[in-house]
């Protein structure tokens, strides 16, 4: 038997009450597919195996019958992120402040455990005017990003914290400041008090961008001191999302150190970063290319680039957005599927060199075809491009496919008539059916598919879980 306090616990609710007790803890197997979780200011990583567990109840409790609590040892099991720290080097920190800033970017870094094929952080300061100390490929070794985070030199000025977040999301993220592709995007912006500048717009292009905005804000204004903030929700806006996991709060910059390890585990915790995931690393596409006798060749070449250009503005990886493909006739074929390719430039190659099948329209069998060999369960999208009118039923495969989730556009050419168009593309049928009467004008829908689909995605996540 021993004591332990209810704050260093989890979630223990049932086993101990506030002041502690007496418990009885029984050491257990270790588990697989361990799901994170957010409780008591503490944030647990989902895990796929930890090696042992144990369980808590009252010592008064059977064995096994009581309440049990179960978590996994620290680790960081796949934190590969890229982060952005945001310092406030204004003059209401002062040096004194400043330093122990510098105290705890240290420690978050060697929390986090930087190298080559981990965590890569780069830093920005916050003042007058935002600058860009080291970028995320300066340093992936511990020791050298340490020292560099222990030069840096105190500006002064104002926080203006609104200018350094818009500054870090417009140029920070790229591949020649050592961006990874698919690899999750974060900003942890750090606070004395309160901004001297407007952070909502800002954060929204940051959102809007795929970062991960964590606000800590350290000695909140107190009451006599609120009459002086401007913006008294400045967190509440600057952060991913209200929900309070993004938003930390720390009452001193003597304490900071302490909380280290806490905000790591939430950093950490990749299925939680709800901004990582816009239209242009998240969804699937399929295309659905009429390969019949009446597009003719030359057409149909056509047709590819089209595709092609919509391909291109997506960020196709392995873990980013992913394009298949599935020529029609009378008969089906798979050019090759959403998870075939999983680079970009393997994807455009691909596509660009499919080749002109020649035969009949069945335009319904060939999206029966594509919902089932080509999907799985995503924000998944289905572009149909046709130039004739089918010989089969298009209302019923089309219907099923987006009770499965899947959103149809229809693109027509030519002779494609317009009821079939629309009796096959998803609502609103305005947004989601597009013709054009020469192959020549399809590159011109190109901008507005990509704006459809990236606004479909947008409605479909506000509502999803």
């Amino acid at each position: 038997m021993f004591r332990l306090n209810f704050d260093h616990v989890l979630s223990c609710r049932g086993a101990l009450g506030p002041s502690g007790g007496p418990v009885r803890v029984l050491k257990q197997r270790g588990q697989h597919s361990y799901s994170s979780s957010f409780a008591n200011g503490i944030q647990s990583l989902s895990l796929s195996h930890w090696t042992s567990s144990f369980s808590l109840s009252t010592a008064g409790s059977a064995t096994g019958s009581g309440p049990s609590f179960e978590f996994p040892r620290f680790f960081l099991v796949d934190c590969q992120l890229d982060i952005a720290v945001v310092m406030d080097s204004s003059r209401n920190i002062g040096q004194r402040r400043f330093n122990l800033q510098k105290n705890f970017v240290a420690k978050l870094a060697a929390t986090l455990r930087v190298g080559a094929s981990g965590p890569h952080v780069g830093l920005v300061q916050a003042s007058d005017s935002p600058k860009t100390e080291f970028v995320l490929s300066s340093y992936t070794q511990p020791k050298e990003l340490l020292f560099a985070i222990k030069e840096l030199t105190f500006l002064g000025g104002d926080t203006n914290t609104g200018k350094a977040i818009l500054h870090t999301a417009e140029t920070f993220f790229t591949q020649d400041n050592g961006m990874r592709r698919g690899h999750p995007r974060v900003m942890v912006v750090l606070i004395d008090g309160w901004p001297s500048d407007d952070v909502e717009q800002a954060a929204i292009l940051a959102r809007e961008s795929g970062i991960n905005v964590f606000l800590v804000s350290v000695a909140k204004p107190a009451a006599e001191e609120l009459s002086m903030v401007a913006d008294r929700d400045f967190m509440k806006k600057a952060v991913c999302k209200d929900n309070g996991f993004f938003s930390y709060s720390v009452p001193s910059w003597f304490s900071t150190t302490k909380h280290a390890r806490s905000l790591v585990q939430r950093l950490c915790s990749l299925d939680s970063l709800l901004c990582s995931k816009t239209c242009y690393n998240s969804v699937n596409i399929g295309f659905l290319i009429d390969g019949s006798s009446s597009v003719g060749l030359d057409n149909f070449r056509m047709v590819l680039d089209f595709l092609a250009g919509i391909a291109q503005s997506f960020d196709i990886s392995d873990v980013g957005a992913h394009v298949g493909a599935v020529q029609f006739t009378y008969d089906q074929r798979l050019e090759f599927g959403l998870f075939d390719y999983s680079t970009k430039e393997d994807t455009m190659k691909a596509l660009r060199g499919i080749s002109y099948m020649s035969g009949g329209t069945a335009t319904g069998s060939a999206i029966s075809y594509a919902t089932q060999n080509l999907f799985r369960r995503g924000h998944d999208f289905l572009v149909v491009v046709t130039d004739g009118q089918s010989y089969d039923d298009i209302t019923g495969p089309a219907m099923a496919a987006q009770r499965q989730g899947i959103t149809i556009f229809s693109v027509g050419v030519a002779w494609a008539p317009q009821d079939d168009l629309r009796a096959m593309s998803s609502e609103p049928k305005d947004r989601h059916t597009l013709f054009s009467r020469e192959f020549t004008g399809l590159l011109d829908f190109i901008p507005l598919m990509v704006r459809s689909i990236c606004q479909d995605f947008m409605e479909s996540s506000e509502i999803r879980p």
